[in-house]
């Protein structure tokens, strides 16, 4: 294997048979091993599975479950769409789809191109940040504005974010 790069991380991967003592059978165990720039000793993490397919797809595999999983757990805190509190099942279940309609608002705001400085934000900085924010309504004789507060998003932030949604392509019309 060698001593890892100065440059870039190096990742190698292992499956190898393995029964710990409770097992009632060997199991097959990956092990991903990273050397990363600077450090002394490698990062290691097995993944005991029943997939035959090759350990790097295994890894990733399992690794884009874990960040589905992520961003559930992070829906939940953000949206508290566990929080079913009414005593009709007919509301709680208006309510969830209302939970899952934000989620999926918030995880539309995440994958267009958002401003560099709200690139990292988490679904719960999306949501105060940008969607719960304070606006007056001004009419004028021909037009309609909202005036936003800039508390946390400033005016080209905003901009920013609506031209990354009109540059998105048009959906087909159902007529």
């Amino acid at each position: 294997m060698g001593r890892p790069s100065l440059t870039k991380v190096k990742r190698f991967f292992e499956d190898f048979e393995y029964q710990a003592a409770s097992w009632d059978k060997p199991r097959r165990v990956i092990a991903k091993i990273e050397w990363h720039p600077g450090e002394l000793f490698p990062k290691v993490g097995f993944i005991v599975t029943n997939l035959p397919m090759e350990p790097d797809w295994v890894v990733r595999f399992y690794n884009q479950r874990g960040t589905a999983e992520q961003h559930i757990k992070e829906g939940k805190y953000a949206f508290r769409w566990t929080r079913l509190s009414c005593r009709k099942f007919r509301h709680n279940e208006v309510r969830l789809q209302l939970h899952a309609l934000a989620y999926n608002l918030a995880t539309f705001l995440r994958c267009i191109e958002l401003p560099e400085a709200m690139a990292d934000w988490s679904l719960t900085s999306l949501q105060l940040k940008l969607i719960k924010i304070g606006a007056r309504v001004v009419r004028h004789a021909r037009a309609i504005t909202f005036q936003l507060a800039e508390v946390a998003v400033t005016g080209p932030m905003v901009r920013a974010v609506l031209a990354a949604i009109r540059r998105l392509r048009t959906p087909p019309s159902c007529a």
